[in-house]
């Protein structure tokens, strides 16, 4: 009697102890399922968002340019704006004017934004967002300079910033010897010293640079209209086509002439 006491106390137990796993196992398939989709939201989430590096050369008044520790302008709003538009964070990455497209190819940007013009030559090695803003080369020169329009370039020394148009576009400048500098004050500094004749570079930090040395100048003649974009690598069409819906939400909010004006005031 007493062993059929005991086998019937071990089916009890046994039976309890599977009951009890069965309410684990079920109490715990919730909170796997939970686990399950607060992963995928997570991945859905950093597949938005994530951060938009950006390559530019900070000395490009007004687009781009250092104010105490911070690097700020046109360009660096319009590409905060961008990247807010696509729920990411922007990172910046300041670097040699000629390094953006290389590192934009490279992958160690996402953009490059920098005053940059649409070229042929450019576009053989990136992609262009539609345009943002239309610039023009211009001519710096000391306010006692004998040359009156572009034609008198010939055979002067002109100073540009390595990699910029105004590189580009000064090689067709006849029988002229073309100094080339890292960045644009340098360019100035030796026309200021009287080491070149003239300094082809875009207007608008032409403006600044005249503003802030004196005894210079810009010639009233435009060297070359052209239009700026953002660079984006080839095999990115997924971002350019972002960066293009972005861009046209800005200009239709208003937000990209808002940018604009904020740095230049109509003359």
């Amino acid at each position: 009697m007493k062993k059929k006491i005991l086998a019937l106390m071990l089916v009890c137990s046994m039976a309890a102890a599977l009951a009890a796993c069965g309410s684990k196992e079920a109490a715990a398939e919730p909170a796997a399922e939970e686990t399950e989709a607060a992963e995928d939201e997570a991945a859905e989430e950093e597949a938005a968002g994530g951060t938009l590096v950006m390559a530019t050369n900070a000395e490009f008044p007004p687009y781009e340019y250092h104010d105490n520790n911070e690097i700020v302008g046109i360009d660096v709003e319009i590409a905060q704006s961008i990247a807010e538009e696509l729920g990411m964070t922007l990172q910046i990455e300041d670097m040699a004017f000629d390094s953006i497209i290389l590192a934009v190819n490279s992958g160690k940007a996402d953009i490059g934004v920098a005053g940059m013009t649409v070229t042929e030559d450019r576009l053989e090695n990136v992609n262009f967002s539609d345009s943002y803003a239309t610039a023009a080369q211009v001519v710096i020169l000391k306010e006692d300079s004998e040359i009156a329009t572009v034609d008198d370039l010939a055979g002067k020394t002109i100073g540009v910033q390595l990699g910029t148009t105004g590189d580009i576009y000064a090689d067709d400048i006849e029988d002229a010897t073309i100094e080339r500098y890292n960045k644009g004050f340098e360019a100035v500094q030796a026309l200021s010293q009287g080491k070149i004749d003239a300094v082809i570079i875009d207007r608008e930090p032409a403006k600044v640079f005249v503003e802030e040395n004196e005894g210079l100048k810009i010639l009233d003649e435009e060297f070359t209209v052209e239009e700026y974009a953002i660079a984006i690598a080839k095999d990115n069409e997924e971002l350019l086509e972002k960066v293009n819906g972005a861009l046209a939400a800005l200009k239709e909010s208003g937000k990209l002439d808002e940018i604009i004006a904020k740095y230049i005031t109509a003359e």
